[in-house]
């Protein structure tokens, strides 16, 4: 993973709104795993206190840094959490900050 999509992931997560929809995002993610349901934005922007216009943003700033996938499916969208980035995000911070490389 190149140094400009390691910031651009990060950037995305640095505003307080839109980490708070990625966090939501990802709980329901998890959820539909177990239960088979997916996540619409609907349902959750509702509890985040933030008008439409400004999750649509935030949404395509989440996206545009690959950390989710959204879909429209007539006038909803649904949106998961996309696992390889958070893997390769993962692995970069188990390098960075492991004991082995100090």
């Amino acid at each position: 993973m190149d140094t400009k999509k390691i910031v651009k992931i990060f950037k995305a997560l640095s505003n307080q709104n839109r980490l708070a929809l990625y966090l939501e995002i990802a709980k329901n993610t998890e959820a539909g795993f177990e239960t088979g349901h997916e996540c619409f934005i609907s349902d959750i922007a509702g509890c985040l206190n933030i008008g439409a216009p400004t999750v649509s943003h935030h949404l395509k700033e989440l996206e545009n840094a690959g950390l989710i996938v959204t879909e429209k499916r007539g006038k909803f969208v649904i949106a998961r959490i996309n696992r390889e980035t958070v893997d390769q995000v993962n692995r970069l911070l188990e390098l960075k900050f492991s004991p082995d490389h100090e």
